[in-house]
């Protein structure tokens, strides 16, 4: 009897694979029968035969990849790929615009004006070129990006932003911006999570037009990825760029996202680090800053002390940084010469303020003392040098090259703290200067420099008195002025950001994770220091100078904005159909109105809300009467949907923008005892934004 029964579940089961081997040879059959309707539709076309074999094969590919895993992970993917071959690629362009700047520099030697032109006037023509073409090409591409980034992944639609022309403009800006950064002293983070979500976006169409169908999850997934990518690409850093991600880009970050970033992050922080092995930077893959702390002794436990001082001394120089970073936007927002220089010769502006900065930074002056002469990456190498300068200085007997071991730099006249100490002066009103510029920057790498350059001075210190002060034994001396270093890029950045993921940051550029409690602990202080009062960050600042309809950045500049019922602020005009709706009142409605979703009202009198409808619903109820002689209402012919979600009129403005960033819908309805009081939308919401902001 069980052997009968084993038969009989065999024949069945080979049934089964029959029927689907059946089935699976139809499909195959109705895909080659469908390429070669095709093929036929278009005999003009060569090639006939081989196009459509091609297409064939691609179908195959297709469903063998999707067997796999869905499409949006190979996009995931690709992503994280392409926008690390990018960084890569704008690495080595600078490096090679950097160089030339050196070489010509020192060749220039015994020639004191020539040097001093040559200084001056290689970042001028680079960043007056990074200005004119980003401007003239897509003006959209100046700034960070990063304020953009995060009012899109809110919900809010801007297309300029994400454009191929944008892209292209961003990127070759970039590059001559960055060639010029150890005068003008910017970064790359900022415009790179820019770039990043483009080519998202991009991959995003292309996985719309793969799948034939646009989801609205899947384009909010790849911006949020992409702003992951963009860090990780840039420092090889993937878990630094998933928190930044969910730090500084989203107010509301989905769990299903962590996944995707963390892949998409990986992909491209692993394909930048083989790039760098491949192009001979490095022999394997390592830490993008290489250090040597000490594992037996890191620090001692009264160090945390001073760890928890450096956070506070962070903290309130960001808290400085910040004040002064929108006391300039203002000033170029109110003052009439810049804004009309701003208006029509951006160039001009940019060529004079860079020659400014270069002057200030010309290596036979002034220079000499902020260490001019090394590039952003060797600024930050020598800082978290574990090494005690000051002993290094006394017992050195032959100065090394810079290229080779840049700490001397930090010590023409013997004495590292005054060059950190004028570093740290004249660095800070410079880079607020630098903030102004027209031009594609970034401004998260020069606060981590400076940053670094507090924790040094603090270290340095530290290290001097526990050697001449206390005279503690040189060779056993444990005091580390590089993990101060480290303890201060982190703290400040952080602060400036109002973030923590700079902490796991510089954690995951040096490999090193003997200093990861008192980097944390000096990162939690300063964010204290500067949060407090509910003051903007620096993100916060530019979306606010530049009118960006980003709530959380208004809400700090305008705390009663929690309070704000969006019933005050509601336009109306609104369209709106009745349920007994004609032809003539479809098509007006149609006409006048872009919206994709229409309340749907029992009477224009009562305004009672039965539901919506969308476009193409109201199209066919068009084209349905025009095929009948009998007119029928929109009542009739619709099935009109109802709505899961209203909201009040005393529902404030941040509670409304909040539900429809949760829904990802296109409309919400405002309703009071069931009668319709107005329609939310993005645009609506936009407009809400734009008019609080200018109240401020």
């Amino acid at each position: 009897m069980d052997n009968v029964q084993h038969l009989n579940v065999v024949k069945v089961n080979e049934g089964d694979n029959k029927v689907g081997s059946l089935q699976n040879q139809k499909k195959d059959t109705i895909e080659r029968e469908r390429l070669l309707v095709l093929a036929a539709e278009q005999p003009w076309k060569p090639w006939q035969r081989s196009r459509s074999w091609i297409k064939e094969c691609l179908v195959k590919v297709r469903r063998v990849m999707g067997c796999l895993v869905g499409l949006e992970w190979y996009c995931f993917a690709a992503l994280g790929v392409l926008t690390a071959f990018l960084s890569f690629l704008m690495d080595l362009s600078v490096a090679k615009l950097l160089r030339a700047h050196q070489w010509l520099y020192s060749e220039l030697e015994g020639h004191s004006l020539l040097q001093f032109l040559c200084w001056t006037l290689y970042p001028v023509s680079l960043c007056a070129l990074s200005t004119s073409f980003s401007q003239r090409l897509s003006p959209s591409s100046a700034g960070s990006g990063v304020p953009e980034v995060r009012t899109m992944l809110s919900g809010v639609d801007m297309p300029h932003y994400r454009s191929l022309t944008n892209l292209f403009a961003k990127y070759v800006g970039l590059i001559c911006t960055l060639a010029a950064g150890r005068t003008v002293f910017l970064g790359k983070v900022g415009p790179f999570v820019h770039l990043s979500t483009m080519v998202g976006d991009y991959l995003n169409r292309l996985y719309t037009v793969l799948r034939g169908k646009k989801e609205e999850k899947t384009e909010g997934a790849m911006m949020v990825v992409a702003a992951a990518v963009g860090v990780a690409s840039c420092f090889g850093a993937p878990v630094s760029g998933v928190l930044f991600s969910v730090e500084v880009m989203s107010s509301h970050f989905a769990l299903r996202d962590y996944c995707p970033c963390f892949f998409a992050a990986a992909c491209g922080a692993l394909t930048f680090r083989l790039f760098s092995v491949w192009s001979g930077e490095q022999e394997t893959l390592l830490a993008l800053f290489q250090t040597s702390y000490s594992d037996d002794l890191p620090f001692y436990p009264l160090e945390i002390l001073m760890f928890i001082i450096v956070g506070l001394l962070c903290g309130a120089c960001s808290c400085v940084y910040l004040f002064c970073h929108r006391w300039i936007l203002r000033f170029i927002k109110t003052n009439k010469m810049l804004i009309k220089v701003l208006a029509t010769e951006k160039a001009l502006y940019s060529a004079m303020l860079v020659f400014l900065l270069a002057s200030l930074t010309f290596p036979l002056s002034a220079g000499q003392y902020m260490a001019s002469e090394l590039t952003m990456k060797q600024l930050l190498s020598s800082l978290l040098d574990n090494r005690h300068w000051t002993s290094q200085n006394q017992n050195a007997s032959v100065v090394p090259q810079p290229q080779l071991c840049p700490w001397p730099e930090w010590c023409p006249s013997g004495n590292p703290h005054l060059t950190l100490a004028i570093f740290l002066v004249m660095k800070l009103w410079m880079l607020v200067l630098a903030c102004t510029l027209p031009l594609p920057a970034g401004y998260f790498m020069p606060v981590f420099i400076y940053g670094a350059a507090i924790g040094r001075l603090v270290g340095e210190g530290l290290a001097y008195v526990s050697l001449n002060v206390i005279s503690l034994d040189q060779d056993r001396n444990p005091i580390n002025p590089g993990g101060y270093a480290l303890a201060g890029a982190a703290a400040f950045s952080g602060a400036v950001t109002h973030t923590l993921s700079p902490a796991l940051l510089a954690l995951e550029l040096t490999g090193q994770s003997t200093h990861a409690t008192p980097i944390l602990l000096a990162t939690l202080v300063a964010n204290a220091l500067a949060r407090s009062g509910q003051r903007p960050s620096f993100y916060d600042a530019l979306s606010i100078s530049k009118k960006l309809p980003h709530l959380p950045s208004l809400h700090k500049a305008f705390p009663k904005l929690s309070s704000v019922p969006i019933g005050k602020v509601l336009s109306s005009g609104w369209p709106v159909l009745e349920r007994a709706a004609g032809p003539s009142e479809v098509q007006q409605v149609l006409n006048t109105s872009c919206q994709t979703q229409i309340p749907v009202v029992d009477t224009l009198g009562s305004q009672i809300l039965l539901g919506s409808l969308n476009r193409s619903d109201l199209h066919t109820f068009l084209c349905h009467n025009h095929s009948k002689v009998l007119k029928k209402q929109l009542g009739d012919l619709c099935s009109i949907q109802p709505v899961s979600v209203q909201l009040s009129p005393d529902t404030t403005v941040q509670e409304a923008h909040g539900v429809l960033s949760l829904l990802f819908g296109e409309s919400l309805f405002v309703t009071e005892k069931g009668r319709l009081s107005g329609v939310v939308t993005w645009p609506e919401m936009k407009r809400m934004m734009e008019d609080l902001s200018d109240d401020l």
